[in-house]
Parts: structure tokens; C-alpha cells; sequence
């Protein structure tokens, strides 16, 4: 099938089937007489973006996967997804910059420049941003209604970031280390095999969830401790 058929049988446009095929999403059609043709493969492939996307997978993430799979393994790419919904991100949530400004960032516009630096919203165009985490945004809008300032949440909210991926990396290498013995990719494995593997990531959330709340409860215990034997002794 042509293009033009191609995207009438996915609903898709023929700019966006265009779009995806130069980020390496879509595998080239076979040209004949300067006319490329697609087939099943190509369908297959677009009504898999169209399911990630659903299910909220941005087109970096997918582009990700398909390239860990070499552009086949469907079950490297079945495993990615399982990985990437156990972890899900929040819904996001679209708002106006006047409304941004009036909950986080008041009288200082830099605010807004340095939280977009962060990801903690992200610009739609106009004046419209989204907000990939809204708890995080409701967070730091508790902390400025208690009269923090918002560049020391945001100093916060910076080290929070890296700290998380530093744990985020830590967790995952022994994954990758110590259970699926380094390789995830589209190797030899059985169907059961990777029915186990994922079986094991799907354990690893509220374990890898337990064991920083844990640590961070009694670190800031102990940080509770040492401030209140500094008042006592000043």
C-alpha cells in the first residue's frame, strides 16, 4: 500500500507516518519506480506507537525501546512497556501561565524559566505549559503558601532530582545486574523467561518504594535529633 492508503488504514496523517519514520520509528518502505510501499509490518508498527501513546509513553521513550529491540523483538518491546507502566508518571495536568504564576511563582518570572529548566513544567506554546507531575507542583505551592521562598523550593526540588536518579540508577543496575544478569535485550530467552523477568520488575516498585521511604524516614529522624541537641545546647 502507498503512503496515502497506509495512513487511512491507521487514521493516521501522512505527515505524522512521515514524522516517525525519520525519528527511526517506522522501518522504510520498499521502493518501486520512486513510489515506496508498506505492508503489514508498517501497520503493526504504527498501531503499537498509537497504543503506547495511549497509554502515556512519549514518542522518546517508544523511540527508546524500539531502538534496544533493533528494530524487532516484540517481546524486548512488550518487557518495555511493563517497565515503563510499573513506574508510570502522573497524568499531566495543562495550565495557563498566569495561573502558574499566581500558585508557584508570584513576582519572580525567573522562577518559571528555572522550573521549565527542571521538567517540572514544560511549555505548550502561547502561554500554556504542562505539568508532568502535579503533585510535585502542589508540593512546592504548599511549601511558598507556608512563606518559603520560591527559589529555596526550587533549590530543593533540584536536589530531590538528582538524588532520585542517583537511586533510580542504583536500583535499576542491580536489576540489570543481579536478575537479569545484564542483558535485557532481544536475546535467547524463552517466552517464560521473559514472563519471569517482568514478573521480577513488576516486585521491584514497592520494594525499591519501601526501602527509600525507610531510608529518608530515618535519616531525617536523625536529622530531627541533631537540630533540637543544637537548640538544647545553644
Amino acid at each position: 500500500m502507498t503512503i496515502d492508503e497506509l495512513a487511512r488504514e491507521t487514521g493516521m496523517t501522512v505527515r505524522n507516518i512521515r514524522a516517525h519514520q525519520s525519528r527511526g520509528l517506522l522501518q522504510p518502505p520498499e521502493v518501486r519506480a520512486r513510489t515506496g510501499y508498506y505492508g503489514p509490518e508498517h501497520v503493526a508498527r504504527l498501531k503499537l506507537i498509537q497504543d503506547m501513546q495511549a497509554e502515556g509513553f512519549n514518542l522518546k521513550a517508544i523511540e527508546r525501546l524500539i531502538e534496544a529491540s533493533d528494530g524487532g523483538g516484540q517481546q524486548v518491546i512488550d518487557f518495555g512497556r511493563l517497565a515503563l507502566s510499573a513506574f508510570g508518571a502522573e497524568e499531566p495536568e495543562a495550565i495557563t501561565t498566569e495561573e502558574l504564576t499566581g500558585r508557584l511563582a508570584g513576582d519572580e518570572p525567573q522562577a518559571l524559566r528555572r522550573a521549565e529548566r527542571l521538567g517540572i513544567i514544560r511549555p505548550l506554546g502561547g502561554d500554556r505549559w504542562e505539568v508532568p507531575s502535579p503533585t510535585l507542583l502542589r508540593a512546592g505551592e504548599e511549601l511558598v503558601g507556608m512563606g518559603v521562598p520560591v527559589t529555596h523550593a526550587l533549590a530543593v526540588a533540584e536536589q530531590v532530582q538528582r538524588h532520585a536518579r542517583a537511586i533510580a540508577d542504583t536500583f535499576l543496575r542491580l536489576f540489570v545486574e543481579d536478575v537479569a544478569h545484564g542483558q535485557v535485550g532481544p536475546d535467547t530467552r524463552s517466552s517464560e523467561e521473559w514472563t519471569e523477568l517482568a514478573g521480577a520488575f513488576d516486585r521491584l516498585r514497592p520494594l525499591a518504594t519501601e526501602a527509600v521511604r525507610a531510608s529518608f524516614e530515618q535519616a531525617m529522624s536523625a536529622a530531627i535529633e541533631r537540630q533540637l541537641e543544637s537548640v538544647l545546647r545553644g
